[in-house]
């Protein structure tokens, strides 16, 4: 089948789809990261976090409705489907960080907090660079998986971060004070599973590659 899809035209839109997602993923994660700088900023970039979520949806839907409409796609139809879901369900976490954060009205962070929250935006502007490198994915094969292994690099140092960053918060709270201790790994736990899923999302990538090269 492989050698089929190659000698037939492929339908392009697909990777102006995939970019155009990267795209408001990114987005999302600059707003999601200026809600970490606390104050007046939080209610401003939430906002701005859930209008991306949006966004990214409705690219979602459009890409399953394109997969079962196309006849020849540039690779397998699951691998699109993986690759688009994972990337929605990126965007997706972080909403639910953004949410948390406006359900237990916290308006200051800690370091670590900020610093897992530079890593989702450099994640996720790895991800950005790596889409339209999809459409020629044999000459981009290896400055692809480079990519993915940044991704998975950022995501151990996040967990470092995080367990960290609850190391000295739980050390802050102590004796009795545990509801900020509460709260704050809520918030770190949230902030961990975006970063998680950009992991996958490198996963999903590196896998089309094995796959297509």
């Amino acid at each position: 089948m492989r050698w089929f899809r190659a000698l037939m035209p492929r339908e392009e839109r697909f990777f102006e789809f995939f970019a155009r997602h990267s795209d408001v993923v990114a987005a999302g994660a600059k707003a999601l990261r200026q809600m970490l700088e606390g104050g007046d900023a939080v209610l401003r970039h939430c906002k701005v976090v859930m209008e991306r979520e949006q966004e990214a949806d409705t690219i979602t839907r459009d890409v399953l409705i394109a997969v079962r409409r196309t006849f020849i796609t540039p690779f397998d139809r699951g691998d699109i489907k993986d690759l688009i879901t994972s990337m929605d369900d990126a965007i997706d976490q972080m909403q639910k960080a953004a949410k948390t954060i406006m359900l237990f009205d916290q308006r200051s962070f800690t370091p670590q907090q900020k610093q897992i929250g530079d890593a989702i935006v450099t994640a996720a502007g790895l991800v950005q660079e790596a889409m339209p490198l999809l459409s020629s994915i044999n000459t981009n094969a290896g400055r692809i998986s480079r990519i993915t292994e940044q991704i998975s690099h950022i995501e151990g140092e996040a967990d470092e971060l995080h367990d960290a960053g609850l190391r000295e918060l739980y050390r802050a709270n102590l004796p009795s004070n545990s509801m900020p201790f509460v709260v704050g790994a809520e918030i770190y736990d949230h902030l961990e599973t975006v970063v998680d899923s950009f992991d996958d999302v490198a996963n999903e990538i590196q896998g089309i590659v094995l796959e297509n090269v």
